[in-house]
């Protein structure tokens, strides 16, 4: 049974160890990082050697965001400036052009190398308190362009046959920390929150996976993070209108608490569908894969969704 989990891998080859631990875990998909990248040909061979441990056309992610979180990079692929900085101080029209033909060029060569999913678009909006780590990552500071410009992002990278994941519901922009190091919490009033935080991610409820904040909403719950609330993964569901595949952010991320197993479960009990482990060593993932139940039947059903849409954004991409 497929394990309800994304792992990571430690460099650019298999293991013989690796290679034996996915091959009895059987994770839903793979995660690349800088770490597993040195050029063409062996990111190639890597994501066939990845599908070939779970024998399987599993998925595999990349968080190729273009700008500061880029994954590939010079001299093989080409260097980004931050979205935010994409098209500025264009209409909203040409910026959303811009973007969509700079995600369509992303996503074909991500395609090239195998990986036909990436971590965006980000919904997040950029306001005064959004920390360094994420403010030049977002694409507006209002709630109707990043709308816009994100389902520019998204099909851009549909063009390509890529499947997008957008990230991080319900809103991680007013988080005035890091999420890798500290929690981030807000004390926004709900309304505010609805009419602003969370409307990028209603008007673009379609896509087929999407990733939680580690942000406390304490207008919802103040006392969890999104990716462990009960509270919020049912307004993500519900008033956000979102049936896809919901994956965690990375679970390794010190804005969690616990050991890495048990945040796994947390998460999953809370409503994710998916647990995503981007660090950490293979011993950590073992502890992991140890704990993890495979994807339940409603997970299964939407992860079999969103891979139902690969051979028709393969096939458009291929025609164009």
């Amino acid at each position: 049974m497929t394990l309800a989990t994304t792992f990571g891998i430690d460099g650019p080859a298999l293991t013989a160890r690796e290679r034996s631990f996915h091959r009895e875990a059987d994770p839903w998909c793979f995660i690349l990082f800088k770490r597993n990248i040195e050029n063409p040909e062996q990111v190639r061979r890597l994501t066939a050697d990845l599908r070939d441990c779970v024998g399987r056309e599993a998925p595999i992610l990349i968080d190729q965001e273009g700008g500061r979180v880029d994954r590939l990079g010079p001299p093989h692929w080409p260097a980004h400036v931050p979205p935010l900085e994409v098209a500025a101080g264009q209409g909203l029209d040409a910026r959303a052009e811009a973007l969509r033909t700079r995600y369509a060029r992303i996503g074909a060569d991500l395609a090239a190398l195998g990986i036909d999913v990436n971590c965006a678009p980000t919904l997040d909006i950029a306001g005064p308190a959004t920390h360094p780590f994420l403010r030049n990552r977002c694409y507006a500071e209002a709630a109707g362009e990043v709308a816009v410009l994100g389902r520019a992002v998204a099909d851009g990278l549909a063009d390509a046959g890529v499947l997008p994941v957008m990230k991080h519901m319900p809103g991680h922009g007013r988080g005035a920390v890091d999420s890798h190091h500290d929690l981030p919490r807000t004390d926004a009033p709900r309304p505010g929150l609805e009419a602003v935080d969370f409307a990028p991610f209603r008007a673009l409820a379609d896509p087929p996976m999407a990733m939680t904040a580690h942000v406390v909403v304490e207008a919802f719950d103040p006392t969890s993070p999104v990716t462990t609330s009960a509270e919020m993964i049912r307004s993500i569901r519900g008033e956000s209108g979102f049936d896809g595949l919901l994956m965690t952010d990375d679970i390794g991320m010190n804005a969690l608490e616990g050991a890495v197993e048990d945040r796994a479960l947390r998460a999953l009990a809370a409503g994710c569908d998916l647990v995503l482990h981007c660090n950490g060593n293979l011993q950590e993932r073992e502890r992991v894969a140890n704990v993890l139940p495979p994807l339940t039947a409603a997970a299964a059903a939407r992860a079999d969704r969103a891979l139902a849409q690969r051979p028709a954004l393969k096939e458009a991409a291929h025609a164009r």
